[in-house]
């Protein structure tokens, strides 16, 4: 019976920032982008998801555009592909969609030309891409992410937070990520770019050590984007004070925004949850976990009769 291959790509979602980690701090989301790849004499890119009706069908797909680019870096051209693309993470909402994208791409690269990256090179490379490895890295490695990037290199540190999880609430509008970075300085003073490198190295011993209401107050206190980006989120404010008294110890605008990021202990992160939906109805309030696989490939073989089997 003769058999191909097929593989099965999965990049889970991000959120970047926490607060005052601004382009350098990420973690990995329980919302998944999936791409099964099958060779093919041309590229076809088939959307199962609704949502991702609106992009090409054909090789201009980014995750075909950047699958071919990575592939010329190291000297292979890509062959065509036939993509089953799936997603459930909420586009132009920061949350990481084009940065899953990124990585899905990369991957693919990497299993159809036999590249053999390493973890620390898809990181680069999707970084590369994105400009900062806060998103990116997190949907490579998973976890909360920590991370200094350059042209050269990308140096990115993993951490777990066994303890906690996310209430996400996801607004019914977009908000692009140009627009949120437009309204941003140019230029910080040197004692207020101190100040906020101070709570952001704060924030971050807090939040590794579980001082979760010092975490939570440097999340509040981000002098790098939050304060320039709450006119364009008019409801981040009221999310706060709601999430706080329904237990959560630390909110934050994820990524450029619309989506607002509740951090709680798992024993409140329901109570959290609820109350956001009795209060946004018209958002989406959901409970997240964090993803700790990051990016994921796995094969399989596809017999003649259609049965598809998880190779070992």
């Amino acid at each position: 019976m003769s058999e191909e291959k097929m593989y099965s790509i999965r990049v889970p979602a991000s959120t970047a920032n926490l607060g005052p980690g601004f382009d350098s701090i990420g973690l990995a989301l329980s919302l998944y982008l999936t791409v099964d790849v099958y060779k093919s004499d041309k590229w076809e890119v088939i959307p199962v998801s609704k949502e991702l009706e609106v992009f090409p069908r054909d090789e201009s797909h980014y995750i075909c555009k950047i699958a071919k680019k990575t592939a010329s870096l190291y000297g292979k051209e890509m062959s065509p592909c036939k993509l089953y693309v799936t997603s459930d993470i909420p586009l132009t909402r920061g949350l990481g969609s084009s940065a899953s994208a990124i990585v899905a791409g990369i991957e693919l690269a990497n299993v159809m030309c036999d590249l053999g990256l390493s973890q620390e090179e898809k990181v680069h490379l999707s970084s590369l891409e994105e400009g900062h490895p806060d998103n990116a890295g997190a949907s490579v490695k998973g976890g909360l992410v920590v991370g200094e990037h350059n042209e050269r290199e990308t140096n990115l540190l993993s951490f777990k937070l066994p303890s906690i999880e996310i209430v996400a609430l996801i607004p019914n509008y977009e908000l692009y990520t140009e627009d949120s970075r437009n309204v941003l300085p140019s230029v910080l003073s040197y004692s207020e770019s101190v100040k906020a490198s101070a709570i952001a190295n704060t924030f971050l011993a807090a939040l590794l050590s579980g001082d979760w209401e010092l975490a939570g107050k440097m999340m509040s206190e981000d002098r790098f984007h939050q304060p320039y980006r709450k006119k364009l989120v008019p409801h981040i404010e009221d999310t706060e004070e709601i999430a706080k008294q329904a237990g959560a110890f630390g909110v934050a605008l994820s990524g450029a925004g619309p989506t607002v990021v509740c951090f709680s202990e798992k024993k409140h992160t329901e109570n959290v949850r609820k109350a956001l939906s009795e209060v946004f109805p018209e958002y989406e309030s959901i409970k997240l976990e964090i993803d700790y696989d990051g990016s994921t490939v796995k094969a399989y073989s596809v017999e003649s009769n259609g049965e598809i089997i998880q190779s070992k």
